[in-house]
């Protein structure tokens, strides 16, 4: 693999499994250091152990908290000099059912971490006098999601969440440009413990909505956030790319 992000730094919240792993270890591989953040500091340090040395740094604690998201923008501030790459991985989904009978307490709890939380790190990172973000031509490569294009029976909420997430990015990419760039991804059905609810015991049937006859994996995303935060996509800013093995166009829904 090119090491085209060699130099560079990135923070991956919701790193330490899943979509956010596979990015952190996609962006290693092209020669970026990164920054782990999640919940669980014991998984992270597994996590970070099996990086190349010096690769790699963790702090736990929740994506929404003020007083985490200071401590990993001082501790990259200080580790790494500086910061090139957000990728606003965290995300949560722990409702099930119709939106008519939702509590909206959980509602909220979906907000705060889905949309806030996501425009919390990016105004953070932008006014972070250690890193340096404008200067450097900052990339921020947001999570979407499908749901948020196509409603999906039972998980509405995450997918209202997930458009906003996809306007807001479209909303930043205009606001913060020329010197910061913002897109997102927006994947279907990925094969993690997250998801698992969603296909477990029937992938087959699942799987068979998708022209590419298959579900998605970590890597699949990682791919492109790579492409999104490299200067392979100096042009690109404003952009909510779905990576949905062609289950859109074919008509279906996560």
């Amino acid at each position: 693999m090119n090491q085209d992000l060699q130099g560079k730094t990135a923070i991956i919240t919701g790193a330490s499994r899943g979509i956010g792993l596979g990015i952190a270890q996609e962006l290693i591989e092209r020669g970026a250091k990164v920054c782990l953040t999640a919940r669980t500091a014991e998984t992270l340090q597994q996590v970070v152990k099996a990086f190349p040395e010096d690769s790699a740094i963790f702090v736990a604690g929740k994506s929404h908290d003020p007083s985490h998201r200071r401590e990993v923008l001082n501790a990259v501030a200080t580790k790494f000099g500086g910061l090139d790459i957000l990728v606003n991985n965290a995300g949560i989904n722990p409702v099930y059912g119709h939106l008519a009978d939702l509590d909206l307490n959980a509602a909220r709890k979906v907000f705060e971490v889905n949309v806030f939380g996501t425009l919390a790190w990016t105004q953070e990172v932008l006014r972070h006098p250690g890193l340096n973000f404008r200067q450097r031509g900052g990339r921020i490569v947001n999570l979407s999601s499908v749901t948020g294009e196509r409603p999906s029976p039972n998980i509405g909420l995450y997918g209202v969440s997930k458009a906003a997430v996809s306007h807001l990015t479209r909303t930043l990419a205009v606001e913060l440009g020329p010197e910061v760039r913002v897109n997102a991804v927006a994947p279907a059905l990925v094969k993690t413990n997250f998801a698992k609810a969603l296909y477990e015991g029937r992938e087959e049937d699942v799987t068979s909505q998708y022209p590419l006859g298959r579900l998605g994996t970590p890597e699949d995303i990682a791919k492109a956030v790579g492409y999104l935060a490299s200067d392979d996509s100096t042009w690109v800013t404003g952009q909510v790319i779905n990576l949905d093995g062609g289950l859109i166009v074919a008509g279906g829904r996560a």
